[in-house]
């Protein structure tokens, strides 16, 4: 089902310039791209909130069998 959402006129005719394609394949491509991007952002928060072990020694982990 197709959805007219109110989207300032001007953001659909950027985005389709910066990807050589029509407006409409632009916006598609677009929103799975705002999406991902969104998600990985949510990931960098919990990565703040990770507690570190300044004991480990990454190096020795590496080339153990």
């Amino acid at each position: 089902m197709a959805t007219k959402p109110s989207i300032k006129p001007k953001l659909p005719k950027r985005t389709a310039q910066l990807s050589d394609q029509n407006t409409e394949a632009a916006v598609t491509e677009a929103l799975p791209e705002s999406i991902a991007r969104r998600q990985q952002k949510g990931l960098l928060d919990l990565m703040d909130n990770l507690k570190w072990d300044d004991g480990f020694d990454y190096k020795s982990e590496r080339s153990r069998d």
